[in-house]
């Protein structure tokens, strides 16, 4: 046994090879497998309770269709030149897709940290960027499923029409919207100590920009002043992108050009705070210390 040893150390020294020194990873490129690990077992654990993660969110989000239909689109009333429930109905969509974007990722290391197992994302030879990559899909993963399961549920309200205009709108601003919502999860996971933390941030952030971007309405309705604040949310690029979509009309600009510069600025506002993540994540903010 000690010859095979001594004979496979001169082999290596023979060939070049050496042993990884200590602190270096001995894997090289993506650990695919790890990525995927990570991907199955965020994505195992909300669609272990379905009817709360993906159903409920559905049902939800329809009962705000009906009310505000009720309440709003009597009388055969149009926004953008289309009944108000089919106006209504793109925005409260991706609202629910970012909702539950950010309650996925939002929940991920801040569980780890309260339940003591937050050992469990940073023992395994995953990479700052893997770890962020796999908590930030299997998010968008749920948001999909909940935006498929919304937009099932809407077709069977009265006076809703889904035909979309422009795909490309659809697909860009949908994803953007719960990568953005799934970043910005993971920032709170990060930075909250406890679940009231993490309420806080839901509930006095993400719902007041969610409901006061435009889901409900034009921002052409309101003073200039608001007009102005509205367009620094980027929620309102997200939901008027998207409703762009289906519509081919926003009140993002008068032209088609206001919209591709609306969908390239969330792409880059993303690749800023998906960097800004992944920065906090390589130190070790909150996590490691």
């Amino acid at each position: 046994m000690v010859d095979q040893a001594h004979n496979t150390a001169r082999n290596l020294a023979d060939t070049g090879q050496s042993f990884s020194p200590p602190g270096e990873p001995v894997l090289r490129g993506v650990n695919r497998l790890g990525l995927w690990t990570l991907y199955s077992k965020e994505c195992r654990r909300f669609l272990k309770v379905q009817t709360q993660t993906i159903w409920a969110p559905a049902v939800t989000t329809v009962l705000f269709l009906i009310i505000f239909t009720v309440a709003l689109g009597r009388s055969g009333r149009e926004v953008l030149g289309v009944p108000f429930a089919t106006f209504v109905a793109p925005g409260l969509i991706v609202m629910g897709m970012m909702q539950n974007a950010f309650a996925n990722s939002s929940f991920s290391l801040l569980g780890g940290k309260i339940q003591g197992t937050i050992i469990d994302y940073l023992m395994p030879p995953l990479s700052e960027g893997e770890l962020m990559a796999g908590i930030v899909g299997a998010a968008v993963t749920r948001a999909l499923l909940v935006g498929l399961a919304v937009g099932l549920a809407m077709l069977l309200w009265p006076g809703v029409s889904l035909a979309m205009a422009h795909p490309w709108a659809v697909l860009w601003f949908g994803l953007n919207g719960s990568i953005l919502l799934a970043l910005l999860g993971l920032l709170t996971s990060l930075w909250a100590e406890k679940f009231d933390h993490n309420s806080a941030v839901s509930n006095f952030v993400i719902a007041p920009l969610s409901l006061l971007s435009g889901t409900f309405y034009v921002i052409d309705n309101l003073a200039p002043l608001f007009q102005a604040i509205s367009r620094l949310n980027p929620f309102f690029y997200v939901i008027s992108g998207f409703r762009f979509g289906f519509l081919g009309r926003s009140d993002i600009g008068d032209t088609n050009l206001a919209v591709l510069y609306g969908a390239i600025g969330l792409g880059l506002f993303n690749v800023v705070l998906a960097f800004g993540a992944y920065r906090l994540l390589r130190s070790g903010w909150k996590l490691k210390s």
